[in-house]
């Protein structure tokens, strides 16, 4: 029996920041607080976090949103996290040994190079630094603190979730969709699969135990914290957000627009990595069962407006470079490659930088800012396309700060030449919090829970952008065939 007037706590580990919220069981908002964690970039394609600055924001976004409790219990907390990033720490003392080492890093190319197919059809994943398991093979064979650690038998390699957990609550443990996304669990598997563990070098003893995506999953704590706090769910970023974007059945595929865009949509079982470029991956699991979804990555959306903006100083930040785009009609024939961390899904081309086209004499911030808008749309349509070929596509559901900006949102409609439906921007912390409200039982299932998200706002595609579409799709992809190998 759970308390009536009890709360929900989301913490989210975002790319650029970490958010707690508090919900009721309506999931309606009830207080929500914000941390920025900063990037830095040591090296060409190194992108690095410090673990202390993110701990030190978990502790204070949820001490702050605690204290606007009003002295009502926590039901339930879910942690979401950003997937592949990974780093060491000690086992003994649950001290970080490494930085965090960002999912958008490249360091690991030269280890992935030299290996084969068998790693691809094994783990159902192709060979992209974006995932977990060579950035670990590069911190083993690179790193002396990590060797140091090994030696005396208190190494522990992981994600950040694996990280936060031990450090909040002595158990440093992940769950099977966080695993889905390392490379070192076959495809259907339910546990890491020691032939991929001995490929990449990865002792299978110094990865974290693999637990159910929500449930009991044990307790946070922490000095600051003025009450203990029962951790219920324990997911991905992005399969929070497909939650919290209530996509339950096939054909419901949701995009979350942040530093960059990923699109999931779940499907029945695992599905081999192929020619449609799309990744298998874990939703979530109850440990009893599993279920799967189809997955697809743009590395560089809010991250490239941010380049933009702050780095060539086309604007004073993200939102005005958006804001920008809106004052002229079109890109004036400029085109934008949003591959800064390269080309993800269904490219796959690591190597891929980002590329400015088109320019010409007449072309201005703003020509720029739209066709940065444009790429993000189109990326995200030869994603929903691919997976349109598996699985009839029902609806597209979209979040994340980014779909604040009315100019994108109708892009992207326009690109998809199809309805979009606007939710809320943190969906993803809105469904850390539902999944743990189904792992504590405040809600009977996840059908049950999707029942008190907020409406969708429908956005409409314009009728002249639809009359050009195809056309204009076929120019975007010869763009990007062409961009993609400079």
């Amino acid at each position: 029996m759970t308390e009536t007037g009890g709360l929900l706590l989301g913490i989210d580990e975002g790319t650029t920041a970490v958010k707690a919220a508090l919900f009721d069981r309506d999931l309606r908002l009830v207080a929500e607080a914000r941390r920025p964690v900063a990037s830095r970039h040591p090296g060409p394609g190194r992108v690095e976090q410090d673990p202390v600055e993110i701990e030190r924001a978990v502790i204070e976004s949820v001490g702050e949103v605690l204290a606007a409790r009003a002295g009502r219990t926590i039901l339930a907390v879910g942690l979401d996290h950003q997937g592949e990033s990974v780093l060491a720490w000690d086992v003994d003392t649950g001290a970080a040994i490494t930085p965090v080492v960002v999912w958008q890093d490249k360091r690991s190319e030269p280890i992935l190079r030299q290996l084969d197919g068998d790693v691809v059809e094994r783990s159902g994943l192709p060979l992209d630094p974006y995932f977990s398991a060579g950035k670990l093979a590069w911190l083993l064979a690179h790193d002396p603190a990590v060797a140091a650690a090994r030696a005396r038998g208190a190494l522990r390699l992981g994600t950040v979730d694996a990280f936060l957990s031990q450090r909040f609550g002595g158990d440093s443990a992940t769950d099977l969709s966080t695993a889905s996304r390392t490379q070192l669990l076959a495809l259907g598997g339910g546990d890491w699969d020691g032939e991929l563990c001995a490929t990449f070098g990865v002792p299978v003893d110094a990865l974290p135990t693999l637990r159910p995506s929500f449930g009991a999953l044990g307790t946070l704590r922490h000095p600051d914290w003025p009450i203990e706090l029962p951790l219920c769910a324990r997911v991905v970023d992005q399969q929070a957000a497909l939650a919290g974007a209530g996509c339950l059945a096939p054909g419901e595929v949701k995009a979350t627009y942040g530093t960059g865009v990923f699109v999931l949509g779940l499907r029945d079982g695992p599905l081999p990595y192929s020619d449609s470029g799309l990744l298998s991956t874990v939703a979530w699991s109850d440990g009893d069962s599993t279920q799967y979804a189809l997955d697809g990555g743009v590395f560089a959306a809010g991250a490239l407006l941010d380049w933009l903006a702050s780095d060539l100083g086309l604007a004073a930040d993200a939102a005005a470079l958006a804001g920008l785009a809106a004052t002229v009609p079109d890109s004036s024939g400029v085109r934008v490659l949003p591959a800064l961390a390269g080309l993800g899904a269904p490219w796959w081309r690591p190597e891929a930088r980002g590329v400015i086209a088109g320019l010409h004499g007449g072309a201005r911030p703003a020509h720029i800012a739209r066709a940065a808008l444009e790429a993000i749309a189109w990326r995200v349509t030869d994603i929903v396309e691919a997976m349109s070929a598996l699985t009839p596509l029902r609806e597209l559901r979209v979040d994340g700060g980014l779909t604040n900006d009315p100019t994108l949102v109708q892009l992207q409609a326009d690109a998809l030449g199809a309805p979009v439906l606007r939710t809320t921007a943190d969906v993803t912390v809105l469904g850390a919090a539902l999944l743990a409200g189904v792992g504590a039982g405040v809600f009977a299932s996840l059908g049950d829970a999707a029942t008190r998200l907020p409406a969708a706002h429908t956005v409409l595609p314009d009728p002249t952008a639809m009359r050009q579409r195809q056309r204009a799709h076929e120019r975007w992809r010869a763009f990007v065939a062409t961009a993609s190998m400079l």
